[in-house]
């Protein structure tokens, strides 16, 4: 018996027990259906359910990794052949890209190959993704050729805006050949009200001019911004007579037996790789008035566009390469890489 003076003990409080393994998976079911049913963001479900923002993720979490929950993308059937979202995640998962874009339209069913109408599939798909990709303050760097034209002509009028636009090659021809670098720059230009930035020279020349043209101020400053812009669009080249660089006489036959015999299978910006990716050292390295590949590689938001069976290995050699972090293509060329 305790005498009145003495103190009792005072009893411990009891712990709550921890909440069951079925209470856990109800909230966590009630938690995903308000979710994912009910369309409810997180906060809102927090709120519904009388616990924290982070407990609310926790819990939406938790119902998917005990397979509470099953989510499915469907393609509407009527649409399947023009959704190519299957060859878009295995391109994706296989050449390390941030995102592919597969376009159902063939490059070599609708023209010529280097016909900037046969790139119009291709080169909507192109600006639909610069759109949502660049930023205001960007610079906009682009290769000359059919593909950066296409993209160029698929722009929207107001979808974006960025700060300027500049060639990352040279485009000055010995002959009247139309390369559409000014076409390229004049509408990226007014449909992403940007500024211009022109390079203006030739693409190849003798090295000892090029050393000079480096030099000059503007020209300088041109190629820096070119390497350094925050975004890139190019097309590849095959190496053949079929190109542009061929049929606008910047190289000749010659030229294109050496770099055939050094493994060249395509070039971007007129600096021409193998099918592993690696830079043919030869004899227009110091001739090209282009920024170099490694800027290229270096920058975080090139887009490769491309498609047609002639430039299959071009592209190949282009991702092998790292020279792209996007990848906008036909069906054709998809599978194709898929392949290899």
């Amino acid at each position: 018996m305790t005498s009145p003076n003495s103190t009792a003990p005072t009893p411990s409080p009891i712990a709550a027990p921890p909440p069951s393994t079925t209470e856990d998976l109800r909230l966590a079911l009630r938690a995903a259906t308000l979710y994912y049913l009910d369309g409810m963001t997180q906060a809102e479900v927090a709120t519904r359910l009388g616990v924290s923002r982070p407990t609310a993720g926790r819990l939406v979490a938790r119902a998917r990794a005990q397979g509470l929950v099953r989510i499915e993308v469907q393609a509407p059937a009527h649409l399947r052949d023009a959704l190519r979202s299957d060859e878009e995640r295995a391109l994706e998962e296989k050449y390390g890209l941030v995102e592919a874009v597969v376009v159902a339209d063939s490059v070599d069913a609708a023209g010529a190959i280097d016909d900037h109408n046969s790139f119009a599939g291709v080169g909507r798909a192109a600006a639909s993704l610069l759109v949502r990709r660049i930023r205001e303050g960007d610079t906009l760097g682009f290769t000359w050729g059919p593909e950066t034209v296409a993209v160029a002509q698929g722009l929207p009028s107001g979808a974006a805006t960025c700060a300027s636009v500049v060639q990352l090659d040279g485009s000055v021809s010995a002959i009247n050949y139309q390369t559409g670098t000014e076409y390229v720059l004049g509408r990226c230009a007014e449909q992403l009200q940007a500024n211009t930035v022109r390079l203006p020279v030739p693409l190849y020349a003798d090295a000892s001019t090029v050393v000079s043209m480096r030099g000059d101020s503007v020209i300088s400053k041109a190629l820096e911004a070119g390497r350094t812009a925050e975004m890139m669009m190019f097309g590849t080249g095959a190496v053949s007579t079929s190109t542009t660089l061929f049929e606008g006489s910047f190289i000749d036959t010659d030229m294109l037996s050496v770099l055939t015999g050094l493994g060249a299978v395509g070039e971007v910006g007129g600096r021409f790789y193998r099918l592993d990716g690696t830079e043919v050292s030869g004899p227009l390295d110091e001739r090209a008035m282009s920024v170099p590949l490694d800027d290229i590689r270096a920058c975080e938001g090139s887009i490769l566009v491309t498609g047609g069976v002639a430039k299959h290995q071009a592209a190949l050699g282009a991702l092998h390469g790292g020279l792209a972090k996007m990848l906008v293509c036909d069906i054709e060329c998809a599978r194709w890489l898929l392949d290899q």
